[in-house]
């Protein structure tokens, strides 16, 4: 491609409506505080951040506190944004995840206790009963995992990140986080069986 085309094709981005528009190219708009290039952002990329922080959690309203927090630091770090370094979805997951990891850290000074169980209210079969409970069962065993180790097990197996991808995500190298997610993976199934579900 010359040079004179690709001077155009960052033109039309530039200009192209909100929704067309490529994640940089959003991010330039944000940095001159464009509120439409950030309600694309948020529509686009804010569903990853809040399974992340749910699932690190336990709560609801806590994914939500994290999700805006992750994007309020989103907005701020517009005018410094980088085109062609981590994409926005990797950038906003990282952020989450380290947010995620800083509440359960203080709550753990805080506290003890372990993420409370969700009960579900809605009437289920038999079967499906079964398949609730061992959900429950491991979604109650995640919250007593140590933080890293809980945010190795939601990035790799729930957000479905290669372990590469995950371990950059907790400033770890590859071998680092394999071992801990070995060690996730040993202490869940502990955790399980102890509680009558392995």
């Amino acid at each position: 491609m010359r040079s004179g085309d690709s001077q155009t094709m960052e033109a039309r981005q530039l200009f192209a409506p909100p929704e067309e528009a490529k994640d940089d190219t959003l991010m330039q708009r944000v940095a001159q505080r464009d509120g439409a290039a950030f309600k694309v952002l948020v529509g686009r990329h804010a569903a990853r951040p809040h399974r992340i922080a749910w699932r690190m959690l336990g709560d609801g309203a806590e994914a939500e506190d994290v999700t805006q927090e992750a994007l309020m630091r989103l907005w701020k770090v517009a005018p410094d944004w980088r085109a062609q370094g981590a994409p926005v979805s990797a950038w906003l997951a990282r952020v989450a995840t380290n947010i995620c990891l800083d509440r359960l850290r203080r709550k753990a000074r805080i506290s003890d206790e372990a993420v409370p169980e969700r009960a579900d209210e809605a009437p289920l079969a038999d079967e499906a009963l079964l398949i609730d409970e061992k959900r429950q069962a491991v979604i109650g065993a995640l919250g007593l995992l140590p933080e890293r180790q809980r945010a190795a097990v939601v990035l790799t197996y729930y957000e479905e990140m290669s372990n590469a991808s995950a371990a950059e995500m907790l400033g770890m190298n590859v071998r680092a986080f394999e071992s801990l997610l070995a060690r996730a993976r040993r202490a869940l199934q502990s955790l399980l069986v102890e509680n009558g579900n392995g």
